[in-house]
């Protein structure tokens, strides 16, 4: 296939990573929200429609971190909070812009505080004529640029965004005290690899900016978007990995191979998803789009 066949394709793929998950979560029979306690006051949530949740319990409230994908889900959520404690929910922080994260703060009562980077709330914005829109009714309230250290009902944090990765807008969570972050989507164990969000600006080498800082951190319990807690070393070794494919693919790339050429030499096949299972591009892929708008 020609290099515009093969941008193509990757446009045709970029468009499915971009709506195509919020049509397979939305389809799906999703399982009951469990709450999982981390430590002093933390706690995060699987299940539901949507991202991994997390939620921090302060002196007067609670902070929630990410927002679900339907409102259903996230009143579900908040539910399972109001278990937890009577405190009401003063806070949002949000990762990053994707449905998946975002569009179950319609779920949220209003006259909240959310918080997101600047890009987030931008691309929330720019969603609003989207096949997933964010709820325009909940946008955010306060963004952050790079790094700003806060105390939220009591809570230490500090918000952090490296440089465009996942996408433009990403944010982490981190705890000082309780020694945690939330990483959004930075770190997903769905995937096997990173997805980068080339319609969203996102960037590999951002990306490996982000985990290499994320490192860095007095922490020793990483919150992923998507899948369960992981220490330090799981970060580490998925960096590792992630690193080590890159450079292969961009020596390829170096060479002049294409796309199909590159899978060939690398022993990809590509195979259509299991039964109600979403297409996302392969990191291969990924690199080769991002490669192709930057020349």
């Amino acid at each position: 296939m020609s290099r515009a066949g093969n941008k193509v394709r990757l446009s045709a793929w970029s468009l499915l990573v971009a709506f195509g998950f919020a049509e397979f979560a939305m389809a799906q029979q999703a399982p009951p929200i469990s709450v999982k306690p981390i430590r002093g006051g933390v706690y995060y949530t699987e299940g539901g429609v949507g991202s991994d949740t997390g939620f921090i319990v302060g002196k007067d409230g609670v902070i929630v971190v990410d927002a679900k994908m339907t409102a259903a889900s996230a009143k579900d959520m908040l539910a399972e909070i109001a278990k937890i404690t009577p405190k009401p929910v003063t806070t949002v922080i949000l990762t990053h812009s994707d449905g998946d994260h975002v569009n179950g703060l319609a779920g949220f009562p209003t006259g909240l505080t959310i918080v997101a980077q600047e890009n987030c709330k931008k691309e929330m914005e720019e969603s609003v004529n989207s096949k997933n829109p964010a709820p325009q009714d909940h946008l955010p309230t306060k963004t952050v640029g790079n790094k700003e250290n806060l105390t939220i009902n009591g809570v230490k944090l500090t918000l952090l965004h490296y440089a465009p990765a996942h996408t433009s807008g990403d944010l982490m969570v981190y705890l000082p005290e309780q020694k945690i972050v939330f990483t959004g989507d930075i770190i997903a164990t769905s995937q096997e690899y990173t997805l980068i969000h080339m319609n969203k600006h996102g960037s590999s080498e951002g990306w490996i900016q982000t985990v290499k800082a994320l490192l860095t951190l007095d922490a020793d319990a990483y919150v992923p978007g998507h899948g369960d807690l992981q220490t330090k070393a799981d970060v580490q070794q998925r960096l590792d990995k992630t690193v080590a494919k890159r450079d292969e693919i961009m020596k390829l790339i170096a060479q002049g191979k294409s796309l199909d050429q590159a899978k060939q030499d690398l022993g990809e096949v590509d195979k259509p998803p299991a039964a109600g299972q979403p297409q996302f591009p392969s990191f291969t892929n990924q690199i080769y789009e991002e490669m192709s708008k930057k020349n």
